[in-house]
């Protein structure tokens, strides 16, 4: 499979947020075109719009697993535990790739002093290239793409004659990457 990394960063330097870039590098795989890959993203940038909650790179990739192993019965208990699992081991994955979080403030060095995030503050900061050195973003974009190429799409995506990608058909997407990827740790399992 070829790295859609590089497209991740390429949306993002376009003027994306972090889950837009994540999300719609992949969006192709799932017969979505990108503008309504960036539709479906867009609230989750900023820590989820802009209350810098979860990290919007973070959530990209959890759009992208829930596009793999999401539930689409509603009383089908054990397929929601499924993708809970996989979410859980993506964000596991995550956060030891980037200082033990997923959280977006936290991940921005902001409140260090306790203070309080100013909620109601929707402005997004203007695209320079001091914002490019003081921020992680393009780190935490291009880690969570390869955490999806390596822990999501390793071995389920293939390319026709002409070089264009598909997923795998032959497989069940959930079983496939649950057999694949590591447990999470769990407190139990620690002590």
């Amino acid at each position: 499979m070829k790295s859609r990394t590089e497209q991740s960063v390429a949306l993002f330097l376009e003027g994306f947020n972090c889950s837009q870039s994540v999300f719609a590098a992949y969006a192709d795989l799932f017969d979505m075109d990108k503008e309504t890959a960036l539709r479906v993203s867009a609230s989750f940038g900023g820590g989820i719009g802009r209350m810098r909650e979860v990290c919007g790179a973070a959530n990209g990739m959890f759009l992208v697993a829930g596009m793999l192993t999401g539930s689409v019965e509603g009383k089908n208990q054990l397929a929601k535990k499924n993708n809970y699992e996989v979410v859980q081991r993506l964000a596991s994955e995550f956060k030891k790739e980037n200082g033990g979080s997923y959280i977006c403030r936290e991940l921005l060095g902001l409140n260090k002093d306790g203070g309080r995030i100013a909620l109601g503050d929707t402005t997004p900061e203007a695209r320079t290239e001091e914002y490019y050195k003081k921020r992680p973003c393009l780190k935490t974009i291009q880690g969570a793409a390869a955490i999806v190429e390596r822990m999501l799409l390793d071995g389920l995506v293939e390319t026709d004659a002409e070089g264009k990608e598909y997923l795998r058909t032959d497989v069940n997407y959930t079983e496939f990457i649950l057999e694949r990827t590591k447990p999470i740790e769990t407190a139990s399992q620690e002590n």
